[in-house]
């Protein structure tokens, strides 16, 4: 049995990332970038007017004042897109619309607030320091400039950059297509008759659930505990997977059979049992160059082995420069005990008030209840037995937004 950091490490030290493909900007949301993009234009991409006014010269207008406007000599109009042909000139100024390009001789612009014009002249009530309403060349984006760093998640605001640095595609990992598959003779697949001690696969909806929060592909099935039927299941699904998760049959009782048929299909175990509570059933290996991940049944121990092992390994075959559960720091409410020699991760609710985040256990006799109402996970690592409340730790968030 190994300790949880050389789980971990050995998780990711196995997978690599897919292949890339390229997809239009507006279908990338949530995707990972496969490479460094740089801007291939400047945006944008001449000086511009961010505000309707007057485009003049800052000297002609630095003594206008309300009582005292200064009169200009108005000479033409810019509108976004249609560029004004001439140049202002001393005692002159443009009508400019915000968008459009600030012409030569043009040192600031007058917002139309501060200023009323007859069509033959303007009268400014106000002085504009050079600059002042104008946005600069290359100032949102200039060619050359890294706009997006291999590895990172694609959000909305990311896309919309890229698109004005003149990106119409983008290179992205390729999303992974996981196989989910519980096994057990009680465990029903959801929708079909529930008979006397039965019960409904809720881990593979859990599962399924959170790889498709992370944009990855799934198909799931439920196999009774029958030697040949999860064998062929094993075999057939590695093919057309990408990866593997296994729920159930993950121990080392009469009915826990995945791991020695994954042996008999000849898989490359990398591990089996880690010292974590819960979840140290879960066991790792390659099938067919492929990952596997080998999960206990029990609710809490195959939510969190999913959580702290499997599902980093997933977001690195995703391209993740950072795989695993964002975290923040917070204070904890209440103190916490662990075991020395094992890494113990507990379930609770983060808050966010005025002046700090705070992360109260939970305690709750239903698991299913416990694993639902929580918004937070809080470590204590192995070698460590007590954290004192009041002590500020990192916690992993699940759905918590502040």
């Amino acid at each position: 049995m190994i300790s949880y950091d050389e789980a971990l490490q050995r998780t990711l030290g196995e997978i690599s990332p897919l292949m890339k493909e390229n997809v239009e900007v507006a279908q990338a949301i949530g995707r990972i970038a496969a490479d460094d993009t740089f801007a291939l234009v400047d945006s944008p991409t001449i000086n511009v007017s961010l505000k309707d006014g007057y485009a003049i010269r800052s000297e002609d207008i630095a003594s206008a004042t309300p009582d005292c406007p200064v009169v200009l000599e108005l000479i033409g109009m810019a509108t976004a897109g249609n560029h004004w042909d001439g140049e202002v000139h001393e005692g002159t100024a443009i009508r400019i619309l915000s968008g459009a390009a600030v012409p030569p001789g043009a040192q600031a612009v007058v917002a139309e607030e501060f200023a009323q014009d007859d069509g033959r002249t303007v009268s400014v009530t106000n002085h504009s320091e050079p600059g002042r309403n104008i946005l600069p060349k290359g100032n949102d984006v200039f060619a050359g400039q890294l706009i997006l760093k291999e590895g990172s998640v694609l959000h909305p605001t990311i896309v919309g950059h890229l698109a004005a640095a003149g990106h119409a595609t983008v290179s992205v990992r390729r999303q992974p297509k996981v196989s989910i598959i519980a096994t057990g003779d009680e465990v029903v697949a959801p929708g079909n008759p529930l008979s006397e001690g039965k019960l409904y696969a809720s881990n593979l909806v859990t599962l399924s659930a959170w790889c498709n929060h992370f944009g990855m592909k799934t198909t799931t099935s439920v196999i009774k505990d029958q030697e040949d039927s999860i064998r062929k299941e094993l075999a057939e699904r590695i093919q057309d997977h990408d990866a593997m998760i296994t729920s159930g049959g993950a121990w080392k009782g009469d009915r826990d059979l995945v791991v020695g048929l994954l042996d008999c299909l000849g898989w490359q175990k990398i591990y089996h049992r880690v010292r974590i509570g819960p979840g140290k059933a879960i066991g790792f290996g390659l099938l067919e160059e492929k990952p596997v991940f080998c999960l206990p049944g029990g609710p809490p121990s195959n939510h969190m082995a999913f959580l702290q092992l499997a599902l980093p390994g997933l977001q690195k075959l995703c391209g993740s420069a950072n795989p695993g559960l964002p975290r923040v720091i917070a204070h904890l409410l209440e103190t916490v005990h662990g075991i020395q020699s094992w890494t113990q991760f507990i379930h609770g609710n983060m808050e966010v008030s005025e002046h700090e985040m705070t992360f109260r256990p939970l305690k709750l006799r239903s698991r299913l209840q416990m694993m639902a109402q929580a918004n937070a996970i809080a470590m204590i690592p192995e070698g460590i037995e007590t954290i004192a409340e009041g002590t500020r730790i990192p916690v992993q968030v699940l759905n918590w937004i502040p």
